[in-house]
């Protein structure tokens, strides 16, 4: 498996729909998926991906003070780190927050909004993809907005008919089409995840472009692929063919942070994937991914995650937003 591939596994997403909405213009909207899309008893997981589908008509999407990005008909538009976003027909008229409008779901109906001035409609429907892992370098490296075409690509006449008909079921129902939304959200943002480092421009920093630095990418896949083996920087530089300070300098300055460093948030990254994938004792993963003691990997653990592996294990996850602000 690529690094690509496995830093995707690690994040460990996993989907939500939580709007059928329909718009007629002129509209313009404030749009964040926040702790009212979870129920009562749901937490609001480590880092969120909000995502619109366009199924008919089209939209004009703004993140901050970044220009507006048409959506059209057959389109997704994913936001890696639920950044804050204005949506609408223009994006000229002063938002509107519509919290209050949303008809809240009822007898496995999704929640509905409808909204806007009478003119040309467009229906979406908003989710969100979530991952319990925080601090993914993954997710902090892709832009505030990923476009893509649902149909692009191979098989993407299947998939977008799929989609089309997952959102249309979800419309009338949301029993059983919301976990093929989800599941199929998460194909999207995979495919979209590619297609963006494969466009990256020579020259650009950053984790996803390191992956495509000869001797970078050659540290990342050694990491990764031998993540309890007790590497050093030398150790490093000698695999990839230069000296300590040359290598030191050129990782950090595409990953953004030292090698050790990045070693020792993949290693937690992958044990809280065995955490709750694995019946294995908590010691045992802890030896598998490199740590020398239980208590070490406990006190790193609980430092990175805010809790105990046996607590995250359980389920019984800290409110990560809080943490994240």
């Amino acid at each position: 498996m690529d690094v690509l591939s496995e830093v995707l596994a690690a994040v460990r997403l996993s989907g939500g729909v939580f709007l059928d909405a329909e718009f007629t213009a002129p509209w313009c909207i404030v749009s964040q998926v926040g702790p009212e899309e979870f129920d009562p008893q749901g937490r609001m997981p480590a880092q969120l991906i909000a995502y619109h589908y366009v199924i008919d008509g089209r939209l004009l999407i703004r993140v901050e003070d970044g220009p507006p990005l048409p959506v059209l008909a057959g389109e997704i538009v994913l936001l890696p780190r639920n950044d804050a976003h204005v949506l609408g027909s223009t994006v000229d008229l002063r938002p509107a927050i519509i919290d209050d409008q949303v008809q809240p779901p009822r007898d496995g109906t999704p929640a509905v909004l409808r909204y806007g001035g009478g003119g040309e409609p467009t229906h979406i429907i908003c989710g969100y993809l979530g991952s319990d892992t925080p601090d993914n370098l993954l997710l902090k490296a892709l832009p505030p907005l990923l476009k893509l075409g649902v149909r692009d690509g191979a098989g993407g006449a299947w998939l977008e008919t799929s989609f089309r008909h997952a959102a249309e079921q979800f419309a009338v129902s949301s029993s059983g089409s919301a976990a093929v939304l989800g599941k199929l959200a998460e194909l999207l943002f995979v495919e979209g995840v590619r297609r963006y480092v494969a466009a990256l421009p020579e020259g650009q920093s950053g984790w996803l472009a390191g992956l495509r630095d000869r001797a970078v990418g050659r540290a990342l896949a050694l990491l990764h692929g031998r993540a309890a083996h007790p590497w050093t920087t030398e150790e490093l530089a000698r695999e990839v063919g230069l000296s300590r300070s040359a290598f030191a300098e050129r990782f950090t300055g595409l990953i953004g942070v030292p090698p050790m460093r990045y070693l020792a948030n993949w290693r937690l990254q992958l044990a809280a994937a065995r955490l709750r994938e694995s019946a294995a004792a908590t010691a045992q993963i802890a030896a598998d991914v490199g740590y020398e003691s239980d208590a070490a990997f406990n006190r790193a653990f609980k430092r990175a995650f805010g809790t105990t592996p046996a607590v995250w294990r359980n389920g019984e996850r800290y409110d990560s937003a809080s943490r994240h602000d």
